[in-house]
Parts: structure tokens; C-alpha cells; sequence
């Protein structure tokens, strides 16, 4: 069944068609966007295109709103000033949603408000579907992010989120590259899912008659090049993680991923907490943020935190003192007989699992996590002082994690044995353990430089930086799930229903 809507606008369509008139052009010549021409004075000769948002007729005179990228402007419609075919597309075959491009001079109202008059008028795109009325203002963030596109039309927060986006993005570039990382690309099809703890997606690539895996970091391979000689480099970009969604967690997300030969992990954390306070002080208008209605405040030097300490401190539980899943399992069911031991099929995850639970809830203002243990990442290097914990930190923030960072394992035998480890975590059942990479630890054979790498979610900064809950609304097209009651198209329904025109059909 067609919409009376739709089906007017498909009659205005083929009236159109009937004139002679193409109503999907190929291009139009725009000399101002919509802001800049408002600029200019009275008298001023423009060319400016947009979407029609508004349209109110006065007999022979119309005034309308158009919406460009740069935002919304009034122009007018005069019979007198306008061809007699053009006055009457214009007064009867236009639709709110067309896209329009418009050629004429500014003018001034009688009540102030710049206006474009225009001299000619062209039709580049007929929208068969009006746009929903109640779409401003909707709240439910699966629909916005299932038609992004009418969000961006309608909510002009949307917008600014989205721009803020890009923003933030470039800055971290610059700064990047104002101390001298390259940046550079490296595989999204892995032969092994290594770089970070995740079950990966896997495909099959035909022609080399292999499994492959999605990437769930980039890490390997950008260690890489710093054994190639390239001393710091970086790479954004996405990764994919096979794992549950929620208002922090995405299967598709964009990474910012950074590795400096001769640093150490608190050479970045230094880097981390300087880039991460000028991008809030760029884009925030100074260092305060409010996040889930807390005033997050990201000046001076954060606090630093100790994650086997901070557990103890919660659960009463010294992680350290277990190198076996099944004691720490014992000590969790003896403590906190809430906590579902079994849940968890090894010791790094259970360890995980305790923190995730118990600390990171209570992670609100900016802060350093370290001295995390030696078993949750096998590509961090042990510290000399205590070998049972890694050179590592995190940066939390809102109890959301937005940075990783480690002194990277540079010793390829113990980068084997702890490898092998996790075959073994593999095995018992976790799958979300890293695999063997072995081309990995052979070009380690050949002597990487000492560094230190770090990876920093892009989706999880920018919702913090743009008081957004959850990640699906500052990524345009998020991975959602089957539409069952998707809308069947328009020109499906007309085809079927004998109004198409289309002899063929």
C-alpha cells in the first residue's frame, strides 16, 4: 500500500518527467554555501543548493528554507523574477526534502532577515519520501542510528557531535605529527587475531584459500616497522572485536594506535595525559567535562592508581599471590560468593573479570591505572622491580577505559613462552586469548628497539568529549541488529502496483 504522500509526490515526479524536466541533475555550480552567501550584502549575485526544509506561498510570491552544510537560509520566489516554467515547478512540484539549487542576489526583508531572491531555479533531486514530522528531537537511539542520514537532516546536535568528531580526530593527527610520527597503514585481514585480548571474526579469503581474521589491533604489525627502522609511527583506524555490545563497547571501532622506539611507558604517559588534555581544552572550552551528570575534571596531573592494590582494596583478594585460575577461583567463591568464579575459564580472565566487577565502577575522574598483573597482556614487558607486574597503564575516565599503554616485550624467547601461555588459556576454554604469532617472533629475532605503544579508542574519547552515553550515537552507522519491520521501498511498491511507468516491470 503507497502513501498518499508518496504517491503525490511520485504524480509530481512524472509531471515533472512529463515537461521535459530531469529531476535528478548531475551537478550544480555552487558559489556560496548558505552562511557565507547570508554574509555578503544586499545586491550580492549567488549560486548556493540545499535541501528545501520550509516552504510558505504568498499568490505570486513563496518564501522557503534551504539546509546546506553550513546550516539554514531563506530564499524567495517571485513570478515576476523567475521564468513562468520555473515559477511553476517551484509553486507546485516542489516537495519539503527536494534538493534545490537556487541563482539570484541578496536581499533584506521588511522584518530584517537576509534573503537569496531568486532568477533561476533548478530541481537536482526529487525526495519521493517526506521527511517524518516527529523526527526532531526523537529520542530513541537505534532508529536515529538506523536512518543516520534523517538525524543529520533534522538534529543539528547531531550534526555538531559529528563535526566535533572530525575535529577532534584531525587535532590528534597534528599532534602526532608535530612530534614526529609517521603515519602509516597495516593490515585489516590478519593470518592470526594477536594485539589485544578478543574473539575475532574470521573469513575466508579465496584466492589464498585461508582463513583469515578481522584485526583486533594493529599492534604486531606496527611493531614491526619499528624494527624496519620507522622510530614512530601511527596508525587510526578500525578494529573488530567478536564481543557483546553495550553503551561502552562496539564490534567495530575506530583505534588510535601510536609506537614510539626509546620511550618507555612513562615517557607516554606523559605523551597520553598531554595530548588527552589539549584536545579537551581545544574542543571543551577548558579542562572540566560533564559525563552520566558528573563534572569530570581532566587539568593537572592525574592520579595514579594501582590495579592490585585497588583489587585487594575491594575484594580483600591479593591476585598475585595465585598462578592458577582454580586457587584464585577458591579464594573468589570463599570472599564473594556473588562473583560467578566459573564464568571465567582462565586466570586472566577471572583477574579481569574481578577488576571490571569490583574497581573500575568506581573510576570517575581521569586517572592512571598500573602495575597490572604480569599474566592479562603477554606483549607488555614485566618490570624490573617486580616481575610479577607489567611496565603498563591505563587512563579511566568515567569508569570507561580510553587508553592502554605498555612498555612493549622486546625479548623474543619470552615473547614465545608467553605466547605459548596462551595457547594453553586457549584450550581451557578463553577465547578471548591471543594466537601465536609466529612471523611475529621471528622479525623480533632480528632486534627490535626498546618502546612503548599505546592504543587509544577514538569512539570512547569522543562520546566523553561530547556528553554522549553511549558510542552508537558518535559513530554514524554502528552495527545494529536485522530490521524485521523494514519498510518496503517506494519504487518496489509503485512497480508492483502498475505505477512505475516502467513497461519491463
Amino acid at each position: 500500500m503507497v502513501d498518499d504522500l508518496i504517491r503525490a509526490r511520485w504524480e509530481k515526479l512524472t509531471r515533472l518527467r512529463e515537461l521535459g524536466v530531469e529531476p535528478y541533475k548531475d551537478g550544480f555550480s555552487v558559489s556560496h554555501s548558505l552562511k557565507a552567501a547570508l554574509a555578503e550584502p544586499d545586491g550580492t549575485p549567488v549560486r548556493v543548493a540545499g535541501r528545501l526544509m520550509t516552504l510558505r506561498k504568498f499568490g505570486k510570491l513563496a518564501f522557503a528554507h534551504l539546509q546546506d552544510g553550513s546550516g539554514q537560509g531563506q530564499v524567495s520566489f517571485q513570478a515576476d523574477l523567475l521564468p513562468a516554467a520555473e515559477m511553476e515547478q517551484a509553486s507546485k512540484l516542489l516537495d519539503l526534502g527536494d534538493v534545490v539549487g537556487i541563482e539570484g542576489f541578496l536581499w533584506t526583508t521588511r522584518k530584517g532577515e537576509k534573503t537569496v531572491q531568486t532568477e533561476r531555479f533548478a530541481l537536482l533531486s526529487k525526495a519521493l519520501r517526506p521527511l517524518p514530522e516527529k523526527w526532531h528531537g526523537l529520542k530513541d537511539g537505534e532508529a536515529r542510528a538506523r536512518r543516520r542520514y534523517l538525524d543529520l537532516i533534522a538534529n543539528e546536535a547531531t550534526r555538531e557531535v559529528f563535526l566535533r568528531r572530525s575535529g577532534i580526530v584531525s587535532f590528534m593527527r597534528r599532534f602526532l605529527e608535530a612530534s614526529d610520527f609517521l603515519e602509516v597503514e597495516t593490515p585489516m585481514l590478519q593470518a592470526a587475531a594477536s594485539g589485544a585480548a578478543a574473539r575475532p571474526f574470521v573469513t575466508r579469503h579465496t584466492a589464498l584459500d585461508r582463513d583469515l581474521f578481522l584485526r583486533v589491533a594493529p599492534e604486531t604489525y606496527l611493531k614491526r616497522l619499528l624494527v624496519g627502522g620507522l622510530e614512530r609511527v601511527y596508525e587510526l583506524g578500525k578494529n573488530f572485536r567478536n564481543e557483546g555490545i553495550d553503551a561502552s563497547h562496539l564490534q567495530e571501532f575506530t583505534m588510535l594506535e601510536w609506537y614510539a622506539a626509546y620511550w618507555n611507558y612513562r615517557d607516554n604517559m606523559r605523551f597520553v595525559q598531554d595530548l588527552v588534555q589539549s584536545v579537551v581544552r581545544e574542543f571543551c572550552a577548558g579542562t572540566q567535562v560533564r559525563f552520566q551528570g558528573q563534572l569530570l575534571e581532566f587539568g593537572g596531573d592525574w592520579p595514579e592508581i594501582s590495579y592490585v592494590e585497588a583489587v585487594q582494596e575491594a575484594t580483600g583478594i591479593d591476585v598475585l599471590e595465585h598462578s592458577t585460575r582454580e586457587s584464585l577461583a577458591a579464594e573468589v567463591q570463599a570472599r564473594l560468593p556473588d562473583v560467578d568464579a566459573a564464568a571465567y575459564p582462565s586466570l586472566p580472565a577471572l583477574v579481569d573479570g574481578l577488576y571490571k566487577t569490583t574497581v573500575r565502577p568506581r573510576l570517575v575522574q581521569p586517572c592512571f591505572l598500573t602495575h597490572h598483573p604480569a599474566e592479562l597482556v603477554p606483549l607488555a614487558r614485566r618490570s624490573s622491580t617486580d616481575p610479577r607486574v607489567l611496565d603498563m597503564f591505563q587512563v579511566l575516565v568515567g569508569s570507561w577505559e580510553i587508553v592502554k599503554g605498555y612498555s612493549e616485550l622486546i625479548d623474543p624467547e619470552e615473547q614465545y613462552r608467553r605466547m605459548s601461555d596462551q595457547r594453553d588459556y586457549r584450550a581451557s576454554g578463553d577465547e578471548e586469548t591471543m594466537m601465536t604469532e609466529r612471523d611475529y617472533i621471528e622479525c623480533m629475532e632480528y632486534g627490535m628497539p626498546p618502546n612503548s605503544g599505546v592504543g587509544l579508542g577514538v569512539d570512547r574519547l569522543v562520546a566523553l568529549l561530547t556528553e554522549n552515553e553511549t558510542l552508537r550515537s558518535v559513530v554514524f552507522f554502528p552495527s545494529l541488529r536485522d530490521d524485521r519491520r523494514e519498510e518496503r521501498l517506494v519504487v518496489e511498491s509503485l512497480a508492483q502496483s502498475g505505477e512505475s511507468g516502467d513497461e519491463e516491470t
